[in-house]
């Protein structure tokens, strides 16, 4: 896959994952700013453009964008190796607020079922990922009935843009987590 698409699809994971809950927790945006600042996750892009892009598109019409992003997912081919760090990415960004709702776990499973990387391959890197991993979709009307139980119970607020987040409040914030 195109590594500029595979980029722009690993943030909308992260963004995704971190609005899926309809709280965006400022722990949530200063791990997507660091994966990108300190790693270059993301590629060479306007990080807080991008992600006040993804933003006001969610604000139009949240279950929209999410339905669009799981199609995105369905239909993009991608390797065992891009599977694997889009699922690193999902998670650690549904951990960064310290605080793991079941709407995030629903929604890591739906994201897990559109991907073809076996479990055992992520077990072995990550052991602490296997209670996102454990089976519970069982047949195509089950996912149905777990994504759309998903859209039906989760509500998407309209958030604020992340660029008015400052950076002084994002780095208070990460010097007060290493306390």
């Amino acid at each position: 896959m195109e590594q500029i698409r595979f980029n722009k699809l690993l943030l909308k994971t992260a963004f995704s994952c971190m609005a899926c809950d309809g709280d965006i927790d400022k722990r949530e945006v200063i791990l997507i700013k660091t994966m990108h600042q300190q790693k270059k996750i993301f590629g060479e892009i306007d990080i807080n453009q991008e992600l006040d892009n993804l933003l006001l598109e969610i604000n139009r019409d949240g279950h929209k964008f999410l339905r669009s992003y799981f199609d995105e997912l369905t239909s993009t081919e991608l390797s065992e190796q891009d599977e694997l760090k889009l699922i690193e990415v999902a998670i650690d960004t549904i951990k960064a607020d310290d605080k793991v709702e079941y709407s995030e776990v629903k929604f890591f499973k739906v994201i897990r079922s559109k991907l073809k990387i076996e479990n055992e391959p992520i077990i072995a890197i990550h052991p602490d990922f296997e209670y996102y991993l454990e089976q519970d979709i069982i047949s195509e009307s089950y996912l149905a009935r777990l994504q759309d139980d998903f859209f039906d119970t989760q509500t998407l607020p309209e958030f604020e843009l992340i660029s008015s987040i400052d950076d002084d409040t994002l780095k208070n914030l990460t010097e007060n987590k290493d306390e």
